[in-house]
């Protein structure tokens, strides 16, 4: 994962950062050992001519986001991120051989156990903030 941003100590949105590398590797399914029992969550994302597709619901609608992903093919590169309290933000690209695809914002919770409670992400290539 690509970094833009400055950091001395640790990663900002350490989660999400390690969530996003996860996701990039061979192994995306690993993700599903990171989420909470009472996990829920939104990941909406443009096809283009204004539509958009919404996976929506808790592990098994995750488990169904991963399915339809094509593997080994998009990488995601941090733009920036942040860390309040227990809730993390990410701004980023998608990227496919290299090539900038879309742009992507992520919110997560992670709840006290260390667990990703709530997860939002809406991906769009209609826009560009790098």
């Amino acid at each position: 994962m690509s970094d833009t941003t400055t950091s001395t100590d640790t990663a900002p949105a350490p989660f999400l950062t390690a969530w996003f590398e996860i996701l990039d590797t061979d192994e995306p399914n690993r993700i599903l050992d990171l989420i909470s029992d009472d996990f829920t969550l939104s990941i909406l994302f443009s096809t283009g001519d204004g539509n958009a597709t919404d996976f929506a619901g808790d592990r098994a609608a995750l488990v169904g986001y991963l399915e339809q992903r094509e593997r080994g093919t998009r990488t995601h590169h941090r733009l920036s991120a942040t860390t309040l309290g227990q809730d993390e933000l990410f701004l980023g690209e998608v990227r496919r051989a290299g090539v900038r695809e879309a742009t992507f914002v992520a919110a997560g919770r992670v709840d006290a156990g260390g667990r990703l409670q709530r997860l939002l992400i809406g991906r769009s290539s209609e826009i560009r903030f790098a």
